[in-house]
Order: structure tokens, then C-alpha cells, then sequence
């Protein structure tokens, strides 16, 4: 993968709504049964861009990513409109990525062409399986068929786009996710998002998984699905570059490799973070979740930040420490000293050395191994600590 050789700057865009919530899904997503007010909130958006750019001015904008929630809910005009705002108050790079996600069903499909006239270039289809059963028990609104159909769809309107699966589900063997898996590379062309089940604290699954009545597979298979990931992908010339992302050389999500850099960027909507260099100092930036609450705070004050902290050194080097070694690229520890002002403890780097957690490039570079990823949280705690 290549390294940057200019400093990116990405724009997230979060829509909240979605027509229905996933059980498994702890994302800042809402449903509403009423309409929801798309040119209200398209001005908000536009308001909270202004107010967010008069505070970075003169950035260039590598990539923006509308994100959710389900942006393709959205009309493409509204689209349109939040792309002209972030347009009119920062420059645009003539080769920014402009991500949308959707679902992949046929009526967010009619729309794709009228969002790659409203400007964007890329989509990501939240397929999530590949089979009506498991679709049917993730709670999604899709088929299999739906959803190979949207793929279609994309890859005739955009040069560039990518789809989501989601494994180690209830009764998945290894066998079955190979098969799917293959499927998936033959029609994915250049990226797939491929991300382990994980009960998450407050959502229907965890009641369910709690009370024994969702069986996830256990250690064992669960490791055997990520290892046949690895080398099904591997094998189709899609390699991990994160650790849950899949893609062709050069094919890369750019936005994302945004925050997996450490890099800058701003987060526009309800429940939307950043990352913002401002007079020298990282501030990490949360809007209000609510999306009525946000919308009110915008046209009342311009924005709806709720907290805006100021990092350390030291919660700066973490947080580089934590999602760069999500990357097959891995980190430069030269950056590291820079931002914390000490050394990774080179006693540490030669224990995970030997341990075959970790590598150290002859020019320093420090990355994760295939086996120390799946025990990603504990070597970047033993490095932080």
C-alpha cells in the first residue's frame, strides 16, 4: 500500500436515519415514523460545514464520506447540496474520494446514478451476507438476490465501489463462509469490508446472546472463519489492509485511511467525531447524537458540538498506537516518540518479537503479524503500557 505523500483531510457526513435498526447494530442510527424533514437537516449540515470550516481555513479536502445511519435514504439533491457546502468552504483536491453508503436495495439502487451526478464516486453497499437466511436473522430488509443486483447497479454507475459482509454468524462453518466468500470477490472487483460478528452491549443480540438463544460460533471456529478470510482474499488479489478491510492494490479506502493514519478530519451531523489540528493542538471533537437535539443546537448556534477536548501528547501517541496498527502498513515508532515524547520500550518490541505478534522492517517500521492480529487489543496494550 502506498504511503501518503501529502497530508490527507477527510470529511465525514453522518445521516442518522435508517428504516429499520439491525439487532445487532450499535451505531448512532434512528428510525422515525413520520418523514423525515431532508432540506432541513441539508441546511443544517450546510450550516454546521460553514461554522466548522471558519475555525480550518485553508484546508485541501481529500475525501469525504457520507456515512450512517442509511445516506441513501437521502435524495440525490440533498447529496448534491451538502457536497456544494463542503465545496464553497474548503478546496476540493480535483481527485478527492467521495464515498456514499447505502443499502443495497432496489429503490436506494434507482438513485445511484443521480448521486454520481450529484458528485460522488464511490459507493459502499451494506450487503452483510449473501444468503436470504442469514439476511432474514440480521434483520435486513434485503435478499441475496436484491443485493447482488444492487452490486450491478454500482459497478455500471461508479469506477469505484465496495461492498460490506459480516462473518462467524450463528451455525456459519468455515466451508460455507469460503463459498460465500468467493462469490463475494467475484463480484466485489476491487475492495470488501469483511467484519467479524460481535455482540455488542444494549442491542437485541445481546439480550438474545445473553439468554442463550443466539448461539455464536465459539474461539475455535471463529478463529478458523478469520483465517479462511485471510486466505480466500489473499488468494483473489484482495489483501487485508486493515483488519477488516480487503482490497487490490491502490484500491484502498482512502477516508478511512484517514483516521487509521492519525490524519485530520472533520465530523459533520448528529453523533459525527473528528480529529482537528487547531493553533497546534489536537482537539477531539463529538456532536450531539439526537438528531433532533443536533438540528435544533445547529440552527440555533451554527453547530452542534457537544464536547471538544484537547488530547495530550500521550492520548495522542495512544490513539496513533491503537489505529495504526490496525493497518498492514503498520507505524513508523519515529512518529510515535514525536507525538509522546518517549520511546516504545524496545524490551516490549523484542518480547512481541519473539512471540511472533510483531515484525520491525529493516527501516524501522513496526507491524502486526497475521497471527497477532486476532490478539490486536492485548499487543497494543502491552505496547502502550
Amino acid at each position: 500500500m502506498s504511503r501518503p505523500d501529502r497530508e490527507a483531510f477527510g470529511v465525514y457526513v453522518h445521516w442518522p436515519f435508517c428504516l429499520s435498526k439491525c439487532p445487532y447494530c450499535d451505531f448512532n442510527s434512528h428510525v422515525r415514523q413520520a418523514p423525515v424533514d431532508e432540506e432541513r437537516f441539508a441546511r443544517a449540515f450546510a450550516r454546521e460545514i460553514e461554522t466548522t470550516a471558519a475555525r480550518l481555513p485553508g484546508r485541501e479536502v481529500t475525501s469525504i464520506f457520507l456515512g450512517g445511519g442509511t445516506p441513501s435514504l437521502m435524495q440525490p439533491r440533498s447529496v448534491g447540496a451538502v457536497l456544494d457546502a463542503i465545496g464553497k468552504h474548503w478546496r476540493v483536491a480535483s481527485d478527492a474520494e467521495v464515498t456514499l453508503e447505502a443499502n443495497p436495495t432496489s429503490v436506494e439502487a434507482t438513485r445511484f446514478r443521480g448521486y454520481r451526478a450529484a458528485g460522488v464516486n464511490r459507493v459502499s453497499l451494506g450487503v452483510q451476507a449473501l444468503d436470504d437466511a442469514s439476511l432474514k436473522a440480521l434483520g435486513r430488509l434485503h435478499s441475496a438476490r436484491e443485493a447482488l443486483d444492487a452490486v450491478a447497479i454500482a459497478r455500471n454507475a461508479f469506477d469505484r465501489y465496495s461492498f460490506d459482509l459480516i462473518y462467524a454468524r450463528p451455525d456459519q462453518t468455515p466451508l460455507m463462509w469460503a463459498d460465500e466468500l468467493k462469490l463475494a470477490i467475484s463480484e466485489a472487483a476491487e475492495h470488501l469490508s469483511l467484519y467479524q460478528l460481535t455482540i455488542e452491549e444494549g442491542t437485541p443480540f445481546f439480550g438474545l446472546h445473553a439468554a442463550g438463544k443466539l448461539k455464536t460460533p465459539d474461539e475455535t471456529v471463529a478463529r478458523a472463519l478469520y483465517d479462511v478470510t485471510q486466505d480466500v482474499c489473499a488468494r483473489h488479489g484482495l489483501p487485508a489492509y486493515e483488519i477488516s478491510n480487503h482490497a487490490r492494490p491502490g484500491a484502498e479506502c482512502r477516508h478511512n485511511l484517514v483516521y487509521w493514519r492519525g490524519q485530520e478530519y472533520a465530523g459533520i451531523g448528529p453523533g459525527a467525531h473528528a480529529r482537528l489540528d487547531i493553533d497546534g493542538t489536537r482537539h477531539a471533537i463529538a456532536t450531539e447524537r439526537q438528531p433532533e437535539s443536533w438540528l435544533t443546537r445547529v440552527e440555533a448556534g451554527g453547530h452542534g458540538v457537544v464536547t471538544d477536548d484537547l488530547l495530550s501528547s500521550e492520548e495522542r501517541a495512544d490513539e496513533f498506537l491503537l489505529m495504526g496498527l490496525r493497518l498492514a502498513e503498520g507505524i513508523d515508532p519515529g512518529r510515535y516518540t514525536a507525538l509522546s515524547g518517549r520511546m516504545l520500550d524496545p524490551a516490549r518490541i523484542a518480547s512481541l518479537r519473539e512471540e511472533g505478534v510483531i515484525t520491525v522492517d529493516a527501516d524501522g517500521r513496526l507491524r502486526v503479524t497475521r497471527s497477532g492480529f486476532p490478539v490486536l487489543d492485548a499487543v497494543v496494550a502491552d505496547l502502550a503500557a
